[in-house]
C-alpha cells in the first residue's frame, strides 16, 4: 500500500544503494561499480541499424541562454558514439530560455533542474518557460532529476525523427545493457489542476465537498518544498511530445522513488503525446491527480507498474503499448483513489480512468496481476489485448468493483489458473462477473500477435467497441489493440522510439544501449 504522499529523493547515499535490488542496476553517476544480477540478456535485436557517418565531434562551447547563471562548460563526454561537448544546466531557470540542438553537444542535469520556482495554489500566469528543441540529448545521474514547477512551463516537443532523448550518463559512456534501470530520477511535471489527497490530510469528500478548498499535494525529500494542485483543471504545464526517457528511476526505499515521468496536478492543457518510458526502476509513468490526456506511449521494462494513477487524476490514455522485462515488473496498470488512504475512500476528486486501444505484454511472473483497481477508483478499458502470465485483473474494496466503467472488447490470455482476482470483500466469481458483463471480452483468447505486438489474424477478427461516447479524445477505429499491422509499428512507434531485446521497433534510431547520430 503506498503512503499518503509520495516522495522524490534528490540524493543518495552509498550505504542507501546497497538496498537496491536485484533487477536494477546501481549506477549513481560515477560509471563505477555496476551490480548486475540479471541473467545475461539475449543477443542484440536484428537488423541493427549501420552507421552512416564518422563519430559524435564535440561542440565549440555552450550556448548562451537568458537566465543568468547560464550553462556551464564542464568539458566533454566520450562514448561508442564519439565525443561530446557536455553544457550542464543551472539549478533554476529563471527567464524564457530554449536549450538549442547544437550537433556534439549534450546538457546535463546535476541534482535538482528546476524550470521556474513554485507560483502557488491560485497563480493564474506562466511565468517561466523552457523549451528544447529537436533532437537534443539530456543526461543525468544518482537520483538528478528535471522539475517544471507550478506555474511555469516546459516545451519538451520533439519530432518523429527527431525525439528529444533524457537518458544516463553510462548510456552516453556505453556502459549500459538492456536490463539496467536506475541510473538517474526523471522527469517531473507539476500543474494548478484538481488533486484528491491533502497536505492537511481534511479530504473534500461528497458529504464534505469544500472542506479543504486549499487541496494541494507535497513531493516530499525534496530541499524546497514541491507542492502541486489547485482548481484549474485545464492548467497547461507545457507540450512533452516525442520524447524518449531511458534508464531512470530511482528508489531509496519503499515509497521514496522516481520513474520516467511524473505528473503532478497537470491540466488539460498540457499536451503529452509520444512519450517513450524505457527501463525505469520504477514506474513507466505515473499521473498524481489533474486532468492528463496522453495518447501515442509506449512503456516498455519498467521494473515496478508500466503506469500508475493515483489521487484523483482524472486519466485518458489513448494509443497504448507495454511490455515488460521477463525478470522484473508488477502490475501494468495500478489504479488507485486516493493514494492508498483507506479511510479516505471517498475523497474527492474520485480517480477516473480511461484506456482504449492497449496491447499489453505481461512477462514478468513477480506481477500479482495486469491491471489492479483499487481506492474506489473509476476504470474504463476498451479495445485491447492483454498478453499476460498471471491474472488479468485484480479488484480491491466493493467500492471499486462498484466504480467499475466497463471492460469491452478486450481479448486476453490469462497465464494463471484464476484470469480474475478480488480482494478486500471482493470475490474472484465477482469480478469475473463485471468482466463478463462487457461486450466481446474474452479471458482464454488465442494470441496471435506478431512481432509481439501487432495484431495477428486472431485479433483483426474482433469487432471494436466505439469508445468515442466515453471521451471525445478517442477516435473512432475499426481495430483493437494499439496496432492493426506491421505498417502501424512503424507509423506510430517506430520512427522515433529505440530498439532492444525486450521490443524490436525497427527504428533507424537505432538500439536503446546507443544514441542517434545526427549528420547537422
Amino acid at each position: 500500500m503506498k503512503n499518503v504522499q509520495r516522495t522524490l529523493v534528490i540524493g543518495c547515499s552509498l550505504f542507501a544503494l546497497a538496498g537496491c535490488g536485484a533487477d536494477q542496476i546501481v549506477s549513481p553517476g560515477t560509471s563505477g561499480d555496476i551490480i548486475i544480477n540479471n541473467p545475461a540478456p539475449p543477443p542484440a535485436p536484428t537488423p541493427t541499424p549501420t552507421p552512416t557517418q564518422a563519430l559524435v565531434t564535440p561542440a565549440a562551447g555552450c550556448p548562451t541562454i537568458g537566465t543568468p547563471a547560464g550553462l556551464t562548460d564542464v568539458g566533454t563526454i566520450s562514448g561508442p558514439t564519439g565525443t561530446y561537448r557536455v553544457c550542464r544546466l543551472p539549478t533554476t531557470f529563471t527567464n524564457n530560455d530554449t536549450l538549442r540542438f547544437i550537433p556534439g553537444l549534450v546538457y546535463e542535469i546535476r541534482d535538482r533542474v528546476n524550470v521556474g520556482v513554485d507560483e502557488g495554489f491560485s497563480s493564474t500566469l506562466t511565468r517561466v518557460t523552457v523549451t528544447i528543441e529537436p533532437g537534443v540529448i539530456l543526461y543525468a545521474s544518482g537520483a538528478s532529476l528535471f522539475v517544471a514547477n507550478r506555474g511555469n512551463r516546459l516545451i519538451a516537443e520533439g519530432t518523429a525523427e527527431r525525439p528529444i532523448i533524457w537518458t544516463s550518463r553510462d548510456n552516453i559512456l556505453g556502459l549500459v545493457n538492456d536490463n539496467s534501470d536506475a541510473q538517474w530520477g526523471g522527469v517531473v511535471l507539476l500543474g494548478r489542476a484538481p488533486v484528491s489527497d491533502c497536505n492537511t490530510l481534511v479530504f473534500n469528500t461528497p458529504s464534505a465537498p469544500n472542506a479543504n478548498p486549499q487541496c494541494e499535494m507535497q513531493l516530499e525529500g525534496t530541499a524546497v518544498a514541491t507542492p502541486f494542485g489547485g482548481t484549474n483543471s485545464a492548467d497547461n504545464s507545457g507540450i512533452f511530445r516525442f520524447n524518449q526517457i531511458r534508464f531512470s528511476g530511482f528508489e531509496l526505499e519503499q515509497g521514496n522513488e522516481l520513474q520516467s515521468l511524473t505528473t503532478g496536478g497537470t491540466g488539460s492543457g498540457t499536451i503529452i503525446e509520444n512519450l517513450f518510458s524505457f527501463n525505469s526502476s520504477d514506474d513507466g509513468v505515473e499521473f498524481f491527480g489533474g486532468t492528463v490526456n496522453v495518447r501515442n506511449i509506449a512503456v516498455i521494462g519498467a521494473s515496478d507498474d508500466s503506469i500508475d494513477t493515483d489521487t484523483g487524476a482524472q486519466n485518458f490514455i489513448d494509443t497504448a503499448l507495454v511490455v515488460q522485462r521477463q525478470t522484473t515488473g508488477d502490475s501494468i496498470i495500478e489504479l488507485d483513489s486516493p493514494d492508498g488512504v483507506r479511510t479516505n475512500i471517498n475523497a474527492l476528486p474520485q480517480t477516473r480512468m480511461f484506456v482504449n486501444n492497449f496491447t499489453f505484454v505481461q512477462r514478468s511472473r513477480e506481477s500479482t496481476s495486469v491491471v489492479r483497481a483499487r481506492g474506489g477508483a473509476a476504470l474504463s478499458l476498451t479495445n485491447g489485448v492483454i498478453d499476460a502470465q498471471n491474472v488479468c485483473y485484480r479488484i480491491d474494496e466493493a467500492p471499486t468493483l462498484a466504480a467499475l466503467i466497463g471492460i469491452n472488447a478486450v481479448v486476453a490470455k490469462c497465464g494463471d489458473t484464476r484470469p480474475t482476482q478480488g480482494s478486500q470483500g471482493v470475490t474472484d466469481q465477482q469480478v469475473l462477473d463485471r468482466v463478463n458483463a462487457g461486450v466481446r471480452n474474452q479471458l482464454a483468447f488465442a494470441i496471435t500477435l506478431t512481432n509481439g505486438v501487432v495484431n495477428g489474424t486472431g485479433e483483426a477478427a474482433i469487432q471494436p467497441f466505439d469508445a468515442t461516447g466515453l471521451s471525445s479524445f478517442f477516435p473512432t477505429r475499426s481495430f483493437i489493440g494499439a496496432l492493426e499491422n506491421a505498417a502501424a509499428l512503424t507509423s506510430i512507434f517506430g520512427s522515433w522510439t529505440c530498439n532492444s531485446t525486450i521490443q524490436n521497433f525497427n527504428s533507424p534510431l537505432g538500439n536503446c544501449t546507443s544514441l542517434p547520430i545526427y549528420t547537422s
